[in-house]
């Protein structure tokens, strides 16, 4: 009995040795982190819409001059007038110039300056300027924001230098004598020039406009002092708004009433048309 337990005990201790030897090795694999990227999508950001630069409006190719010419005096023949009544230069002189300096607005250097008269910087000029081919390649002009500031500027320059104040000794109505004095005093090199403006002030009926502005004239043989207007100056009142109520220029006002300067007073009586000499 003793044998047989030893046996089994035996059989038991070789078995065990042999499973523990048998034993499988479990190998561990060290498992990598791996990083989850996400793709974030960005909002599409709406396009900005293009800067709409300003429109230049610019003369039609295809029209006439004549119909031009006839656009521009309608155009600018309000400024010209009130350029008139301040400053004295004809109308018709101002219009004229305008037409042949701009090329009835349509110029080249009209259409990016707004200079209408042909004026170059010259000393002493602190606005914009522009760059133009003239008598010299690349001479400088002056530029404008509007075109009324050319016109403005025109009746500046000629008032302001003494080279042109003969010009203004003339009737404003004698616009023969204005074309001819501005080619004298130096504005132009075309020795045509005077000819050029007088034709086109009688072509398109200019001097309309300085009738206009000095009302119907009567000679001194015609005047009769028994119908010569008067006014009584009022507090407040200038000569430049005197003239412009009754459609004459300072200098008509002054030279109807014989005056050396522009003081008035209260009360004054002004004529408003031309006396006889007494």
């Amino acid at each position: 009995m003793l044998g047989r337990i030893l046996t089994i005990l035996l059989i038991c201790a070789v078995c065990f040795t042999s499973c523990k030897s048998k034993k499988s090795t479990v190998s561990h694999r060290k498992k990598h982190k791996t990083e989850r990227v996400v793709r974030v999508k960005e909002p599409i950001k709406p396009k900005a819409a293009p800067v709409e630069e300003p429109t230049k409006v610019e003369p039609a190719a295809n029209i006439p001059y004549t119909q031009r010419v006839a656009d521009y005096i309608a155009e600018y023949n309000g400024i010209a007038k009130e350029e008139m009544l301040q400053y004295g230069i004809p109308a018709s002189i101002k219009l004229a110039q305008g037409i042949l300096e701009s090329g009835a607005g349509a110029g080249e250097l009209t259409m990016k300056a707004n200079n209408h008269f042909g004026i170059k910087c010259h000393t002493g000029w602190e606005g914009d300027r522009v760059y133009h081919d003239d008598d010299e390649r690349g001479e400088c002009f002056r530029k404008y924001t509007d075109p009324k500031y050319s016109f403005r500027d025109h009746s500046l320059f000629l008032t302001q230098r003494s080279r042109y104040q003969d010009l203004f000794k003339l009737r404003k109505d004698d616009y023969v004598g204005w074309s001819k004095g501005l080619r004298k005093a130096g504005y132009a090199t075309d020795p045509r020039y005077p000819e050029k403006l007088i034709g086109i002030i009688e072509r398109y009926n200019l001097q309309q406009y300085d009738q206009e502005v000095l009302g119907t004239r009567i000679t001194a043989n015609q005047a009769d002092d028994s119908k010569i207007g008067t006014y009584l100056v009022q507090a407040g009142d200038t000569l430049y708004s005197i003239s412009k109520k009754f459609n004459l220029t300072v200098e008509t006002l002054k030279e109807y009433n014989g005056l050396r300067s522009n003081d008035i007073s209260i009360g004054q009586a002004l004529y408003l048309h031309p006396v006889k000499s007494r």
